[in-house]
């Protein structure tokens, strides 16, 4: 299968340039391996090759050794060779020595000798629509930064093109499968989730049954702010909820594997006495997952147009943050006693900020723009700086810049 160049390729090659090792983390299947290998001048495997699992055992400093980058995948398999590592980095005093990809995060002990200076992170997710080839990329996050609102044409998706990709995600495999046979890979990937995996995450087995309630839980309440308590109620059995702690580890491992990814709040000076609330939203770390989790397709996903607007804010948050991690910036969202929220703040690292709202139908974008500025006026933006970007993120439709400055962007042209 060809390689789809990815937005991380450059941030890799960065990081590269200026850390002794690199640890590509993501969920399972979201191309780390393929990513890591167009630049590793040797490989190990660590998931399948038993020699080399027998090596860490005796002496793990002996997988080290190869021309570099050296690429170490599946690392957490034999967290052994992460102090090994730290101390090669040390002693040659070199950058570019190993990349380290892994699909699930170790326990936080296993790290605790940090690799700071030494050790960078990457994060990596599925591929975003641009990645894929399903977004122009005629509208660039980086470029909204810099004041500039790009048109676009109409670049043609429809809502049931919306749908299947939903459906789908962006998982590297299943770009040259249909409709049906991804539909079921993607089944697949959370039974193994529930059965094997998530065991694997934390010290304490899990009970796959109530790993599916819980899985089919945080997949109806994508993209809200729903409790623990809540999801601890609906993972249950009936008249017996998790308790919350029960939950908050479930969760926990499930964050560990990266297939779940909070989006934080964010917390500007605001000018109005309108309190912040500080909950996170609630995503897995593509859209597919949830529809996996319900056992859905997209004839039921056209059928429930609520329900698809929540996954298609999930597919725009996905896509955002891989954006917006290229532009050093992260992802947030608003919510204040008002009741109003804003879906996506993007904050750049030098304290710039763009805010979003996202809204599947073109003839939403109204709404939108009311909120956005509703949401503009209660921003102190003395101590915040003026927004450099305030846009309606839909699904269909044609990209241009409203009279009131704000931009109306479809998803389809929007791109790093």
């Amino acid at each position: 299968m060809s390689y789809h160049k990815r937005v991380v390729d450059a941030e890799l090659a960065r990081r590269l340039a200026s850390a002794g090792a690199v640890v590509i983390e993501g969920p399972k299947a979201c191309g780390k391996t393929a990513t890591a290998s167009r630049i590793a001048a040797s490989k190990v495997f660590l998931d399948v090759d038993l020699a080399a699992q027998r090596a860490v055992a005796i002496d793990a400093g002996l997988i080290l050794e190869g021309k570099t980058p050296r690429l170490i995948d599946e690392w957490q398999v034999a967290p052994a060779i992460w102090n090994p590592i730290r101390r090669a980095v040390d002693e040659r005093g070199k950058s570019g020595q190993f990349i380290l990809t892994g699909s699930a995060a170790p326990a936080d002990d296993v790290t605790r000798h940090g690799g700071a200076g030494r050790i960078t992170r990457l994060r990596m997710r599925p591929m975003s629509l641009f990645e894929s080839g399903h977004s122009s990329g005629a509208v660039s996050l980086r470029k909204l930064f810099d004041g500039t609102v790009a048109s676009s044409p109409d670049p043609g998706l429809k809502i049931v093109d919306l749908a299947n990709q939903i459906s789908v995600g962006g998982w590297p495999g299943l770009l040259n499968r249909d409709l049906q046979q991804s539909l079921q890979a993607n089944r697949d990937y959370l039974e193994e989730i529930r059965r094997v995996d998530i065991g694997k995450a934390g010290r304490r087995r899990r009970d796959p049954g109530k790993v599916d309630r819980m899985l089919r839980s945080l997949a109806r309440n994508t993209a809200t702010y729903v409790a623990v308590a809540t999801l601890a109620a609906d993972a249950g059995e009936p008249n017996r909820p998790l308790k919350d702690g029960t939950a908050h580890e479930y969760l926990t491992a499930l964050e560990r594997l990266m297939i779940v990814e909070n989006q934080p709040a964010w917390a500007p000076h605001l000018r109005s006495k309108s309190r912040l609330r500080g909950a996170p939203k609630r995503h897995f770390v593509d859209p597919s997952l949830a529809v996996a989790a319900l056992r859905a397709a997209p004839e039921r996903l056209l059928k429930d147009l609520n329900l698809l607007g929540f996954f298609f804010e999930s597919l725009v948050i996905r896509d955002l943050r891989i954006y917006a991690q290229a532009a050093d910036a992260q992802v947030l969202q608003y919510r204040d006693n008002t009741g109003l929220e804003i879906d996506a703040i993007v904050e750049s690292a030098d304290g710039r900020w763009a805010a979003f709202e996202v809204k599947l139908g073109e003839g939403e974008a109204e709404e939108g723009a009311a909120n956005l500025r509703n949401f503009a006026e209660r921003v102190d933006t003395k101590k915040c700086g003026a927004p450099s970007a305030l846009g309606v993120i839909v699904g269909m439709g044609y990209g241009y810049r409203r009279p009131d400055g704000i931009a109306v962007i479809p998803i389809g042209a929007l791109g790093p």
